[in-house]
């Protein structure tokens, strides 16, 4: 358990990745990082919240992506043998290992183009007592996602594999303008890569 009073990044990193064969297949896939560092697809999720928050990362179970993660720094948790490969089970892991927090940033391991300048204002936005937190550029609302401790009763009582965004609908969002594309770019095929490896070319 990470014994902070601070903001901390949940990194989403267990689920079911069905479109991509494995989701452990998926993030271990290569992926320079955004200060040119050589890396994985969850390392370089990770990168962006570490240069910022602490970070819980929660994994399926022991092996290269819980090493990986570990190894840059993130606190990593494991869902127990028999937990369902549920968004909502992630979360929940990963809240009860970091419940002393003031507030949570809820990261998915696929989205490895979110900017560390984003993360930032989304964590100053939590420390400045934002009950919810959102990025959005143009319009548009993305993620990662933060929410304030008094939400962390109906966190922790979630779901199934929507995750979220049942009290994104029903409290008000504070909106973070950025100019992030990263806040929408998340990966669930391998055509999904190849176009993010492009752009970055």
């Amino acid at each position: 358990m990470i014994p902070s009073s601070s903001p901390i990044a949940v990194l989403l990193a267990a689920g079911r990745g069905s479109r991509f064969n494995d989701r452990e297949e998926k993030l271990l896939q290569p992926f320079v990082h955004h200060d040119g560092r050589p890396g994985m697809v969850a390392t370089a999720s990770a990168a962006a919240l570490l240069e910022v928050m602490p970070v819980v990362a929660v994994v399926q179970g022991p092996g290269v992506l819980a090493d990986a993660l570990r190894e840059m720094g993130c606190t990593v948790c494991m869902l127990p043998p028999g937990d369902p490969r549920e968004m909502s089970a992630s979360l929940r892991h990963g809240l009860q290992h970091s419940t002393q927090a003031s507030g949570w940033l809820i990261a998915l391991a696929d989205m490895p183009r979110v900017r560390p300048a984003t993360v930032a204002r989304l964590r100053d936005a939590l420390v400045a007592s934002a009950s919810i937190v959102a990025p959005v550029t143009q319009g548009r609302r993305g993620n990662p996602v933060g929410f304030g401790s008094a939400h962390l009763p109906a966190l922790l009582a979630l779901q199934g594999d929507r995750g979220a965004r049942g009290l994104l609908d029903a409290h008000p969002v504070t909106e973070i303008e950025v100019m992030d594309e990263g806040i929408f770019a998340d990966i669930d095929t391998r055509e999904d890569l190849e176009r993010m490896h492009d752009r970055r070319e």
